[in-house]
């Protein structure tokens, strides 16, 4: 088992394994304390959590399950460096929005989140309703 397995594993359980995991970037480089990662339990469940900060940590965490909607913005800058900000839309009263910023390979990224977000609402059995006025 690797380090990085067992500190997975001790942070998150000993069913959990990591899917993705990323930086937050500056000009095109991950250079920031800002870590992202997409966890999966052996129960099943897919969460997302944004990890901030080297002395002082802000852990957030958003169950894929939640989002309603996935945008991904990608500014001249992000163009150049290959990085774009993919901000996910929930349902969840502390993060109704979750971005993931300046992240490497944006449109691969949001396809994967897309894809992910459907096969864990099937799971769930949760279902997004869309009312226009």
């Amino acid at each position: 088992m690797s380090n990085q397995s067992k500190k997975i594993k001790m942070r998150y359980g000993m069913g959990a394994e990591l899917l993705w995991k990323d930086r937050k970037r500056y000009f095109g480089l991950p250079w920031s304390f800002t870590r992202y990662r997409l966890i999966k339990n052996e129960d099943k469940w897919l969460k997302l959590f944004s990890d901030i900060g080297l002395l002082y940590s802000l852990v957030e965490e958003l169950n894929l399950y939640r989002v309603q909607d996935v945008t991904l913005h990608q500014s001249l800058f992000d163009k150049i460096f290959g990085t774009g900000t993919i901000i996910l839309y929930s349902n969840d009263e502390r993060t109704p929005e979750f971005r993931l910023r300046h992240i490497a390979h944006p449109y691969k990224i949001r396809e994967m989140l897309s894809n992910l977000v459907e096969e864990q609402r099937k799971l769930h059995n949760v279902r997004v309703s869309e009312f226009q006025y």
